[in-house]
């Protein structure tokens, strides 16, 4: 009989890189804030914490802002804490 090894399930955690990217293009909070018609601070949070919890439909909106594709707001990264 041979002991079969349990497979550990992997997770991943989603980085923002909106705060990346609209530095890069010289926006400011504020200024995303009006653009992407989202509440301030919605923004700061999401600027101030790259795993903050956004919808698709704010991603959408924050993507049209930056005149970027939404695929280019986030990085799927292993989540090391899941491999302890």
């Amino acid at each position: 009989m041979t002991k079969r090894r349990k497979k550990q399930a992997r997770s991943y955690v989603i980085h923002l890189k909106i705060r990346e990217i609209a530095e890069a293009k010289g926006i400011t909070r504020t200024q995303l804030s009006r653009r992407a018609d989202i509440n301030y601070a919605t923004v700061n949070a999401i600027w101030n914490n790259p795993q903050h919890d956004v919808s698709i439909k704010l991603l959408e909106k924050i993507a049209g802002a930056l005149g970027v594709e939404i695929s280019d707001l986030y990085d799927v990264l292993p989540d090391d804490d899941s491999m302890a």
